[in-house]
C-alpha cells in the first residue's frame, strides 16, 4: 500500500493551494483519511480528516479556509487551502486507515509535501 501526495508548493499570503493524496496498491477498503501538517520544530497535527461516510473535522485553525474531499472510487482525499497564511508553512501528509483485508486493519502514511507560503 503506497500513500502519494501532490500539490505542495510555494505561494503568498492569500493565496490557494490544492493537496491531493492517492492510496494504491493491493487493499479492501480505504475507510477514514486525514490530513496532518509538522511544521519545523513543531509537533505534527491534524489539519482535517474525513470518513469514508463524508464526516469532516478541522483544526480551529484551517475553519473557512480550507475545504476536506475524497472520490472513494478514486481512493483520493483533496485539501483545497485558500486564503493561506505564513504560518500555514508546513509539510503537510496524509493518513489513512485502510482495511487491508477483511479482518486486518491498519494505518498509513504518505510522503510530506511541502507548503511555503511567505511573501
Amino acid at each position: 500500500v503506497q500513500l502519494q501526495a501532490f500539490g505542495g508548493g510555494s505561494v503568498q499570503p492569500g493565496g490557494s493551494l490544492r493537496l491531493s493524496c492517492v492510496v494504491s496498491g493491493t487493499f479492501y477498503r480505504v475507510n477514514d483519511m486525514a490530513w496532518y501538517r509538522q511544521a519545523p520544530g513543531n509537533q505534527r497535527e491534524l489539519v482535517a480528516s474525513i470518513t469514508r461516510a463524508g464526516d469532516i473535522n478541522y483544526a480551529e485553525s484551517v475553519k473557512g479556509r480550507f475545504t476536506v474531499s475524497r472520490e472513494n472510487p478514486k481512493n483520493t482525499v483533496y485539501l483545497q487551502m485558500n486564503n493561506l497564511k505564513p504560518e500555514d508553512t508546513a509539510d503537510y501528509y496524509c493518513n489513512a486507515d485502510l482495511w487491508v483485508q477483511v479482518d486486518l486493519r491498519r494505518n498509513y502514511w504518505g510522503q510530506g509535501t511541502e507548503v511555503t507560503v511567505s511573501s
